[in-house]
């Protein structure tokens, strides 16, 4: 019903020199028995989209503008990511949120803006550890869900990654239990958003997933798959989850 996806984030990494990686990659999946996507800075998305040749590796950005032109200098918008090679665009990111000043209508906006230019819009939400300790993850994650998604989110535009903000690139993971109750808590809350759809709507979890840990956190219901960061840099590291992902995925074949 829904096909696994694993995604990686590459943050504000990569040169040219990077996507031997990329090669390694293919070289290690050529025909992957689940959906993998790569968002390289915007700089390597074009190269990155030409040298996947007839392999099926996605490719996306890490942020767009909600307007498809204009006078906004350094931005750029779904359009000239679409145009490029994309057909990912990842949105709301915690470290956009926290960086850049971001609120859910804008994260709403870009990810209408992912929508018009026929992208799928991976929306990022998640809890600070101060939210966490004070019981609040499922009032906060439940708000940046309904004010984050936009009207005609399907299960064919639109994914969201439940990342939360402590576990990010810190090492520590919450269990599985934990995964479970927000992942459970997001699909009730997709279907009560956007009615029948939400059942088709990819759910990844993202914070520090690891080949170590895959196989445990994508064995949690309603776990689609990982937005994976710094482990997503390296053959070596990122293959090893996708393998994982692929071996639930199989688990779950008909």
């Amino acid at each position: 019903m829904r096909r696994r996806l694993a995604a990686g984030n590459w943050k504000m990494n990569g040169t040219s020199a990077s996507l031997s990686e990329v090669d390694a990659l293919l070289d290690a999946h050529p025909a992957p028995g689940v959906e993998m996507v790569l968002c390289p800075p915007a700089t390597l998305i074009a190269a990155l989209a030409a040298r996947r040749g007839r392999h099926p590796l996605g490719v996306g950005g890490q942020d767009c503008h909600p307007e498809p032109s204009g006078a906004h200098t350094g931005d750029i918008a779904a359009e000239m990511l679409r145009d490029a090679g994309a057909g990912f665009v990842i949105v709301g990111h915690s470290e956009r949120r926290a960086d850049h000043g971001e609120d859910d209508a804008l994260v709403a906006a870009k990810a209408r803006a992912a929508h018009r230019a026929g992208m799928v819009a991976i929306v990022c939400l998640g809890e600070t550890l101060e939210e966490r300790e004070e019981g609040r993850t499922l009032e906060v994650v439940g708000r940046q869900l309904d004010a984050s998604v936009p009207d005609g989110a399907t299960g064919g535009n639109t994914v969201i990654a439940y990342e939360p903000v402590w576990a990010i690139g810190t090492g520590r993971v919450p269990t599985t239990d934990q995964i479970a109750e927000v992942h459970g808590f997001l699909r009730d809350r997709l279907s009560a958003r956007i009615g029948a759809q939400g059942a088709f709507v990819r759910l990844l979890y993202g914070g520090s997933v690891k080949g170590s840990n895959a196989a445990e956190i994508f064995a949690v219901p309603d776990v689609d798959g990982a937005l994976v960061g710094g482990a997503s840099l390296k053959a070596a590291d990122f293959s090893p989850i996708v393998a994982a992902l692929e071996e639930a995925a199989a688990r779950e074949a008909p």
